[in-house]
């Protein structure tokens, strides 16, 4: 498919060669390809016995040719057996076979033209002749570049919006050795009367409502497991009491929900790494390395005759009934929100006006509410971010690109703000500040799809595909594509809900490809029905040249 033009005979007598035919060249690939910004070829050629002179030097120029203009790539020079050089030399009596590399940076208008070589012949003398170019191969496919950041959805900052909250408050009812009196002194300490007034005081509060307690009843792990079972019963059931008389005594209903533990090792262990018990390490070996219950008890025994601190301080605390109590904290409902957000949205907190953002269909007044969260909360740049958001989606790039520019000044760190930048680099051909980006924005929930789509236009497909996993969206379908997957990407884009203009003319693709032109017509259609730019890309692109006849129709 490569041509080479004719070698200049440069024997004594000065007469010329006729010009080689195409089947003297081969071209791979054909049609040429873009890939990951690059148009490469790798160009073969033979040369027949008895035609490369020996003292010819031929300069082999492959030359990129579209309707604006040309782009050349590095020459190549071959060279006769008499020629003293570096270059390639050529065999007289056997000619031979050699192989050379093209490679161009691509442009759009490259998707319609054709590679040439231009050829340079001299005489080792020095005379030059200019023999005419010759036409090798078509191209581009560039359907790697139809995935771009205007494809990709940008980071959307969430919000921290829950509905109902709790509010959780504790107090340890303490148990003397081997008892389950539970004394008065501990019912009427400071801890255990604030849970009873929190409880007595949602019967007055609208939006507070007393869910119930949880209690964990316990004994220290020093005594027999037995004897250690039969307390913490006890003082399960003393504390319920207690409990259940404070609960009707202040009017208010609620479940208790109790729980037995026979011997809290946990609770032991924890107390003991946070006391200042001078051998607490050994104390804590005995306990992870003994595994026998009565062996354990035994152990915790003799340390507690040992160490005063442990039988006076730490073991005191595990005989206990922990009671918390639960309170909900009922939230605005959204119609609530929504009524705030015009009467008194001072009233909301920043977290409730991210939410009310969403709830709203319509763009303009989405981008209302987060101006009054913007507003109320300066400092918090969410809101900030997604009016961009809002105006990336809408077309308004410069916009967009404006504020997170404005927002990476004030937190260059923020991961939806520099996945952001990283969609507009993109746009703008510059892959290596893209992924520069994209490498500070790796928590954000668009990052697969914004990494698909760069690897996609850095002609990796097959990680590309990965990064993508399931999304169903125009860029993960070029990636399936470009890695010839295309019963994958036909399903992807079939999946797509809201298909745009793009989906069909991928659509389109996929049929050229697997030769259905039903598939290829029935798209083109709708493409250019909804994007008539669309009609002239398709004429130009080399996907359908097989097509013609089809996109000439439209």
């Amino acid at each position: 498919m490569c041509a080479v033009a004719a070698i200049l005979c440069m024997t004594s007598c000065g007469k010329k060669l006729e010009p080689l035919t195409a089947d003297n060249f081969a071209c791979n690939p054909s049609p040429l390809v873009e890939v990951g910004g690059k148009v490469e070829a790798t160009i073969t050629v033979t040369y027949p016995e008895k035609y490369f002179k020996k003292k010819a030097i031929l300069t082999v120029t492959p030359v990129l040719v579209y309707a604006s203009g040309e782009t050349a790539s590095e020459p190549v020079t071959f060279q006769g057996e008499k020629i003293y050089g570096n270059d390639n030399t050529i065999s007289y009596k056997y000619g031979g076979n050699a192989t050379f590399k093209a490679s161009f940076d691509y442009k759009e208008e490259m998707a319609n033209s054709k590679l040439y070589l231009d050829f340079k012949a001299e005489t080792k003398s020095g005379k030059v002749y200019t023999l005419p170019r010759i036409a090798i191969a078509d191209g581009v496919i560039a359907t790697e570049s139809l995935a771009t950041g205007y494809g990709a959805t940008p980071a959307y900052s969430s919000d921290n919006f829950v509905k109902d909250t709790f509010d959780k408050y504790i107090a340890n009812l303490i148990y003397q050795k081997n008892s389950s009196n539970l004394r008065s002194s501990e019912t009427k300490k400071a801890e255990m009367q604030e849970v009873e007034a929190m409880i007595k005081a949602t019967k007055d509060e609208e939006r507070r409502e007393f869910e119930g307690i949880e209690m964990v009843s316990t004994a220290s792990p020093e005594g027999a497991y037995t004897l250690n079972e039969r307390l913490a019963d006890k003082r399960e059931s003393a504390s319920t009491k207690y409990l259940q008389k404070m609960l009707k005594k202040a009017k208010m209903e609620g479940q208790i929900t109790p729980e037995q533990v026979a011997e809290n090792w946990e609770g032991f262990k924890e107390l003991v790494e946070q006391s200042n018990l001078q051998d607490k390490a050994l104390v804590l070996n005995v306990l992870a390395r003994i595994s026998d219950p009565e062996q354990r008890e035994q152990e915790i025994r003799n340390l507690s005759a040992a160490y005063k601190e442990l039988a006076d301080d730490i073991l005191p605390q595990l005989r206990y009934s922990k009671v918390t109590a639960t309170v909900k904290n009922i939230g605005h409902t959204d119609d609530e929100i929504l009524a705030l957000v015009n009467s008194d949205s001072q009233a909301l907190t920043l977290e409730e006006l991210l939410y009310a953002a969403n709830l709203v269909k319509e763009n303009s007044k989405k981008v209302e509410i987060l101006k009054i969260a913007d507003k109320n909360f300066p400092q918090d740049l969410r809101a900030k971010n997604n009016i961009a958001d809002i105006c990336y989606k809408e077309g308004k790039y410069a916009e967009a690109a404006s504020i997170w520019k404005e927002l990476a000044k004030k937190n260059p760190s923020m991961p939806e703000v520099n996945l952001n930048l990283g969609l507009i680099a993109l746009n703008e051909g510059d892959l290596d500040k893209a992924a520069s980006y994209f490498g500070k924005a790796g928590t954000c929930a668009e990052y697969g799809e914004a990494m698909g789509t760069l690897l996609t236009n850095q002609g990796n497909y097959s990680a590309a595909c990965d990064y993508f996993g399931k999304a169903k969206t125009n860029n993960a379908a070029v990636a399936q594509i470009c890695a010839n997957n295309l019963s994958a990407a036909k399903s992807t884009l079939e999946a797509i809900q809201n298909k745009d203009a793009m989906t069909h003319y991928l659509l389109a693709i996929v049929g050229a490809r697997t030769n259905n032109s039903d598939t290829v017509i029935t798209n083109l259609k709708k493409a250019v029905a909804m994007d008539s730019s669309l009609k002239e890309k398709a004429a130009n692109d080399i996907e359908f040249a097989k097509f013609a006849s089809i996109v000439n129709g439209l």
